[in-house]
């Protein structure tokens, strides 16, 4: 039987070269090798295939039983079977798009059902970044395009390059570590992923949905420039801000410092005429304020002279001094007491007269004034007592008037020392 069969394998593989096959996908299986195994059928017949992993893995995904398909492969006998196959090398979908478009739609299906493609989760990217890492290839042309539009446009901005395939064997695995390490960076501010231009396959690594989902991760705005004018890629969809270069995201990543430069002139000149105005404002105000001040305190101070001579009169005409001056005399011993009789009365006695009344504030000095006039105006007081009384008010009107005279000499001074001098400097922008 073995020899049969081997004898069949090579004329049939002598006699059929590879060739294009369209059938009916039927009983699809994928192996955990990679292989995938299936059948081929229209109204006639039947062909089993086989798509090693090898071949398969360039592939955006299976196909589905019932899909319409065009084979590329090589005719041959399964020895161990007998069995007539397929080894197919390539395959394409008849469908509109093909696999490549259909696996596109299932994986964009799945991030819209989760809510990755909502407008509204986008976050703004950063006015002015301190810190930009780049996701790409460390030889390509896109991560030299990025650094020259970035220290022309922002100097100051630190740099931080995560190397990575972006396409080929192994780059949708590489893609999503990189893309995983940008949660280790300490105060990142933006990302860039992407690549250079290329064919639709070779951009086909950022339409994974593995690779779009890690996108989404991201802790901080990602810009993806996957580098194709016309299609969008998942990472686009997925990601805050779509470029259609890199050196387009470099820009949307950064200030221009010309501009910045600019705007900050502008603002130095709005600033300085503003607190022009504001100075002169100031300086209006002050005036006013310093005329007011004058005017009130030298109303106050015309005020209380008024009060101290209304006083001053009401103390005169309530004197006991009056009866003095009518001929009578008033005699007081060392100690203050009042002498009323002769015999108190020896020659060569010493006598005193006045009082020292207690410094205190001027309210107080004329309360205390009012006080002494409201007693004498009462007439319950001796003479005596009306005298000490009197004594005191004297003494305490002097004093007052010797403090509201100083206190309008010092408002004069004041007034005429900062007349004028109260102006505020106009800022010169």
């Amino acid at each position: 039987m073995g020899e049969v069969t081997r004898q069949a394998r090579a004329v049939l593989e002598a006699g059929l070269g590879p060739l294009w096959v369209r059938g009916e996908v039927s009983g699809f299986k994928a192996w955990q090798s990679g292989h995938w195994y299936f059948a081929l059928r229209d109204r006639t017949a039947q062909l089993r295939c086989v798509m090693f992993q090898k071949d398969n893995r360039r592939l955006p995904g299976p196909p589905t039983d019932g899909m319409q398909v065009f084979v590329f492969g090589r005719p041959t006998v399964w020895e161990e079977k007998g069995e007539f196959r397929l080894t197919v090398i390539e395959l394409l979908s008849t469908e509109r798009g093909g696999l490549w478009q259909l696996a596109f739609e299932k994986a964009k299906a799945a991030l819209q059902k989760d809510g990755l493609l909502d407008p509204a989760r986008k976050r703004p990217l950063p006015l002015y970044p301190a810190r930009l890492a780049i996701v790409t290839s460390k030889d390509g042309a896109a991560v030299r395009d990025i650094i020259a539009v970035t220290r022309r446009r922002w100097p100051s901005l630190e740099l931080f390059v995560i190397p990575t395939k972006v396409q080929g064997d192994g780059a949708e695995d590489a893609i999503c570590r990189a893309l995983a390490l940008l949660g280790r960076i300490d105060r990142l501010d933006v990302a860039i992923v992407g690549r250079g231009g290329g064919s639709r396959e070779d951009l086909w690594s950022f339409n994974s949905e593995r690779v779009a989902r890690a996108v989404a991760a991201v802790p901080v705005p990602v810009i993806s420039a996957v580098g194709h004018e016309t299609d969008s890629t998942l990472c686009d969809l997925v990601a805050d801000h779509r470029a259609p270069t890199p050196s387009a995201a470099a820009e949307a990543a950064t200030p221009d410092r010309r501009d910045v430069a600019a705007d900050l002139g502008q603002l130095s000149a709005r600033l300085a005429r503003g607190l022009g105005r504001r100075s002169e404002r100031v300086t209006q105000r002050l005036d006013r304020t310093l005329d007011r001040l004058g005017s009130a305190v030298t109303l106050r101070l015309e005020r209380q002279r008024h009060r101290l001579s209304a006083v001053s009169g009401r103390l005169d005409a309530l004197s006991p001094l009056r009866i003095l001056a009518r001929g009578y005399a008033l005699a007081r011993d060392a100690e203050g007491r009042v002498l009323k009789r002769v015999a108190q009365f020896p020659p060569g006695r010493a006598f005193r007269r006045g009082v020292t009344p207690e410094q205190t504030s001027f309210a107080r000095q004329l309360e205390r004034l009012e006080e002494i006039v409201r007693r004498l105006e009462a007439e319950d007081l001796d003479l005596d007592q009306a005298l000490k009384l009197f004594e005191e008010g004297v003494e305490r009107l002097r004093q007052a008037r010797e403090r509201l005279t100083v206190a309008e000499a010092k408002v004069k001074q004041v007034l005429s020392e900062h007349a004028g001098k109260l102006r505020v400097e106009d800022f010169d922008g």
